[in-house]
């Protein structure tokens, strides 16, 4: 306990800045549990894509919430909250120390701040919002809540979608339900986080071999498995950073060295996404590490910031 609250630690970032390795070095040196706070790592259907944790990594130390869905049952944020909280739960009646890693902000900034209790949209509006074209949803947005327009780019399909049908379907604007937040467990807990965000030409260099050892290392065959189940092409993990690119590869429509070089820039695209996210949207007060941390010394440097026993 610390402060009178079991410990949390938080290990966040985007793809390819370290956060698996961190996690794994501070699970060795805790006795933790690492738990997963992935959006594509929790399918099961593309472990070598997803960059989930190799066989023998999760041999290493106890590893949760890695594979644990199947591809075609989406889950979402509030879904995965349960799930993460749950495990923590486990974690600390064991004595152990929890190791959320990750980088999907929504669902971090779920599990910790809570959800907003929009009640369930009316089938026919999400039907006529979702199967009408993105123009013409921003267009309704501007109109009915002006505010939520300004603050989401016009080609942004999900997000003013989502914000079209909420304020349709409850009279309620989206931001007005989320100053309502219910669920989270930031009070609960001694949280212990920490942002990696490297020199981006030191991550955007990783984000190019990554992808192209995923390649060499089955990831073809994970997207051609994927694509022999004709699942609904707007599910998460069909729209998962490489299956898009690798299903045209599959298809004949490029070649591998256009596949190769497609995938790599969607990752860097992501990479620099997720870094301008965790460089402001989490709270100023959470610790953000700069270091790459294949400096020397720059692991131990890290642990000394996450380990609650320090």
């Amino acid at each position: 306990m610390v402060n009178g609250l079991p410990p949390l630690a938080l290990i966040a970032g985007p793809t390819a800045s370290g956060k698996s390795a961190l996690a794994l070095a501070l699970a060795e040196r805790t006795g933790g549990v690492i738990i997963n706070a992935d959006s594509a790592q929790i399918y099961r259907d593309l472990p070598i894509l997803s960059a989930m944790p190799s066989a023998g990594e999760q041999a290493r130390v106890e590893h949760r919430l890695y594979g644990v869905r199947d591809g075609a049952t989406p889950c979402s944020a509030a879904e995965w909250a349960k799930l993460a909280k749950a495990e923590i739960d486990k974690v600390h009646a064991q004595g152990r120390l929890p190791i959320l890693v990750g980088g999907t902000g929504l669902y971090i900034r779920t599990l910790l701040d809570g959800i907003a209790p929009v009640p369930s949209i009316d089938p026919e509006v999400r039907l006529a919002v979702r199967s009408a074209a993105t123009a013409r949803n921003y267009g309704e947005l501007s109109r009915l809540d002006p505010a939520a327009a300004a603050s989401l780019h016009a080609a942004d399909a999900t997000r003013v979608a989502r914000a079209l049908e909420v304020i349709r379907s409850t009279g309620r604007t989206l931001k007005s339900w989320q100053s309502d937040k219910v669920g989270g467990i930031v009070a609960m807990v001694s949280l212990r986080p920490l942002i990696l965000l490297p020199p981006r030409d030191w991550l955007y260099a990783r984000c190019d071999q990554r992808f192209m050892t995923m390649v060499d290392a089955g990831a073809l065959s994970e997207v051609s498995k994927l694509a022999d189940r004709n699942l609904d092409p707007n599910l998460p993990v069909m729209r998962a950073i490489g299956v898009p690119e690798l299903r045209r590869l599959l298809a004949g429509e490029i070649d591998r060295g256009q596949a190769l070089a497609a995938g790599a820039q969607a990752t860097r695209r992501y990479a620099k996404r997720q870094y301008t996210w965790f460089a402001h949207q989490p709270p100023a007060a959470w610790p953000r590490f700069t270091r790459p941390l294949d400096d020397p010394n720059a692991i131990e440097a890290a642990l000394a910031l996450l380990d609650p026993r320090q």
